[in-house]
């Protein structure tokens, strides 16, 4: 049975510090922001559409990110993202603008696509099929403990408004440095001339796999939703940005608490059935969630419950991708993930804060609920082509 090396083992561990730190910058960015423009007097929308940027940054460079990727290979793209996130995280405090805000906030998306796109590939690259589950959990599990701490930051913005992006900022730097202690590699090459272009390679790979690649956009849509227009749904609620910053650490919590349970689980029983089976159970916890409202206590206890439900859904997605998609063509679904990750993120700030200016008399978690109920259902009933199913190896 195939094991990690020794060189392969600190590879995954130095990505996984990577990725925790990039974590930990998103998780507090997103909130940090829309506190900071909701206190200015900034309108919901406004405050939605500006969330948006990191994730046109994320489209923007997806249909060109793929190529040099398999030219330079991993390590120069990881080198590339994570210098400009650091640069523009830095850049924050020199002007509060929207527009300004609103490009720094596109460079971040670009920049950390371009960390995520190459970690994400490299790690499904090199892990064996029977531990494929339990590395991704351990991937989104690093993302995800960092992504649980950033909102705890949020507070530093009452001691000085640019100390919380000047700290992610050397935190990221730290974490960046890492990545020179790292020998580069490269994609496998392709074999077959029809998936020589990279729009052959778009639809081959989607052809085999979109089933897979919804779990990213209802994660995309989550995350950026939750982190981007909840608080402002929350003040306008009276909760407390202190207890806001729980609530929200609570629900990344509780994906950590489940990532790697949810992936060696998803190894065993099938991707597909983990899958539909934690959106729905989701979707039942944020309508309860809608009824209690008034406590912050108790809604923080329901988004910890919904985070262990669906905190996994990304990595889930990109394990159920990697067992349906040919070997070749990883580092196109995993750009494919990205793509639906980000398409899931602009549709989230925008329709939340769409939705809690129309609908005002109707909680946002509802809108979380229906969406998640939605998606649970259309992975239910649709099947996917020969999906690999291991059920007897023992680690």
């Amino acid at each position: 049975m195939q094991q990690f090396t020794a060189l392969e083992s600190r590879r995954f561990k130095i990505l996984v510090i990577i990725v925790s730190i990039s974590g930990f910058s998103q998780g507090m960015l997103l909130p940090l922001i829309s506190v900071i423009f909701e206190q200015d007097g900034v309108s919901a929308t406004l405050n939605g559409l500006s969330a948006t940027g990191l994730y046109i940054g994320t489209l923007l460079i997806s249909p060109f990110i793929e190529p040099p990727l398999r030219k330079y290979g991993y390590k120069p793209m990881i080198v590339i993202g994570g210098l400009i996130v650091i640069v523009s995280l830095l850049l924050f405090p020199l002007w509060k603008s929207v527009a300004f805000w609103f490009v720094l906030r596109l460079l971040i998306g670009i920049g950390d696509h371009a960390l995520h796109f190459s970690t994400q590939t490299w790690i499904t690259s090199f892990s064996p099929q029977h531990r494929l589950g339990r590395n991704i959990a351990i991937y989104g599990l690093s993302f995800g403990i960092g992504f649980a701490v950033g909102p705890l930051f949020v507070q530093l913005v009452e001691i000085f408004e640019g100390l919380p992006f000047i700290v992610s900022g050397l935190l990221c730097l730290c974490a960046w440095v890492l990545v020179f202690f790292l020998k580069n590699e490269k994609p496998e090459t392709i074999s077959s001339s029809t998936v020589n272009g990279t729009w052959k390679r778009f639809g081959a790979t989607f052809a085999v796999a979109w089933i897979a690649f919804i779990p990213p956009f209802s994660y995309g849509f989550l995350e950026s939703s939750l982190n981007a227009i909840y608080p402002v749904y929350a003040l306008r609620n009276s909760i407390e940005i202190s207890h806001l910053s729980y609530i929200l650490a609570a629900f990344s919590i509780g994906g950590v608490a489940s990532q790697l349970p949810l992936g060696m689980l998803s190894d065993r029983l099938g991707r597909r059935q983990v899958l539909y089976s934690m959106l729905g159970l989701g979707a039942c916890t944020f309508g309860a969630a809608s009824f209690f409202e008034t406590s912050a206590i108790i809604v923080g206890a329901f988004f910890f419950i919904a985070g262990t439900f669906v905190g996994s859904t990304f990595s889930l997605g990109i394990a159920y991708m990697t067992d349906l998609t040919p070997k070749e063509l990883l580092p196109t679904g995993n750009l494919i993930c990205g793509i639906f990750f980000s398409l899931g993120s602009l549709s989230g700030p925008f329709f939340g804060g769409l939705f809690i200016q129309l609908f005002e008399g109707v909680s946002f978690l509802i809108l979380i609920a229906i969406l998640l109920g939605v998606l649970a259902m259309l992975i239910f009933f649709t099947k996917s082509k020969n999906p690999i199913h291991f059920v007897t190896d023992k680690m």
